[in-house]
């Protein structure tokens, strides 16, 4: 498909998606319509796959991770009827 520059600058998001679907997309200049640019979609990166256990060995978590919260810091976790009047801007 051919498309002049004025037409890209008004329809760009509609070229740019018949360029991800495969289509060629050639921009040209001029009343001769010289061709300028070509649009091509950018292949997405591959996807990394961590293996499972990566870190094993690595990490050590004590037994402490586990208590109970004490009071004040869990207050702190679920919120006070002094932080809702702040959020509310009141």
């Amino acid at each position: 498909m051919e498309a002049t520059m004025h037409e890209a600058k008004t329809q760009l998001s509609k070229l740019v998606a018949r360029a991800i679907a495969g289509e060629e997309v050639i921009l040209t200049r001029g009343r001769k319509r010289t061709p300028t640019v070509k649009l091509v979609a950018v292949a997405p990166a591959p996807k990394r796959e961590r293996p499972f256990g990566l870190y094993k060995g690595q990490i050590d978590i004590g037994p402490e991770f586990f208590e109970p919260l004490p009071e004040e810091e869990l207050a702190r976790w679920e919120g006070s009827e002094s932080d809702a009047t702040l959020l509310s801007g009141q």
